[in-house]
């Protein structure tokens, strides 16, 4: 009987033993990672290839956490504004459309409002040393730390043609020079842009696919 109980005993030691390497309840092997995917956040405004690549490069992480993002909120703005028989002459508050943090934490972040703005042209003189212009929609263009895209956005009937701005923001101290960071920003600028277009409807918006070409400011 003494040696049945041993067996018995080394048994049960072997299939708990099994049961912890195999995980048992879930442990770390099975959890969940936290935060979103590029192609969860924001609608999916990030989902392609380069502007993936761009967010994971911008914050440094490959999950985000969402900060006070209002996407809703930003189209049916732009909706109202284009309804509005007043548009074209006034600047209405624009809204967050994304805000996005690495899901580990940290003090990186990233902010895009879009909001409908009056003619051009944008970018003055002034700034015109200071930033990286890029072919997409009416005018596009970025520092290190803020970027613009313009585009057209023609509606049906009752509405009427607005030029919507999206204003990006990177997280602080990355070296003004920088053009890979400008890339970066005006690539997810770019494809929150051409997001809001397709929600929107829009017509001939202009705006570029994938990566935007950088060219010459149009007052150099």
């Amino acid at each position: 009987m003494r040696a049945v109980s041993v067996r018995i005993g080394a048994a049960a030691v072997v299939a708990a033993l099994l049961a912890g390497c195999s995980g048992g309840d879930g442990g770390d092997a099975t959890k969940e990672p936290e935060g979103l995917s590029a192609a969860e956040v924001c609608g999916g405004f990030a989902k392609d290839a380069p502007a993936a690549a761009a967010l994971k490069a911008v914050l440094g992480s490959e999950r985000f956490e969402d900060d006070l993002s209002k996407p809703d909120k930003a189209l049916a703005r732009l909706h109202a504004d284009a309804a509005a028989p007043g548009a074209d002459s006034y600047r209405p508050q624009a809204v967050r459309y994304c805000g996005l943090r690495p899901a580990e934490g940290g003090q990186k972040d990233l902010k895009i409002e879009v909001g409908a703005v009056g003619k051009g042209p944008y970018l003055g003189p002034e700034l015109a040393g200071k930033v990286t212009s890029y072919a997409s929609g009416l005018e596009a263009f970025t520092s290190s730390g803020l970027g613009h895209v313009y585009f057209s956005c023609r509606l049906k009937a009752p509405a009427h043609t607005i030029v919507v701005e999206t204003a990006i923001w990177g997280p602080a101290g990355i070296p003004e020079t920088s053009l890979e960071q400008r890339t970066r920003l005006i690539t997810l600028a770019n494809a929150a842009a051409r997001q809001v277009s397709g929600e929107l409807g829009c017509e001939d918006d202009g705006l570029a696919a994938g990566v935007p070409s950088p060219h010459a400011n149009p007052t150099s």
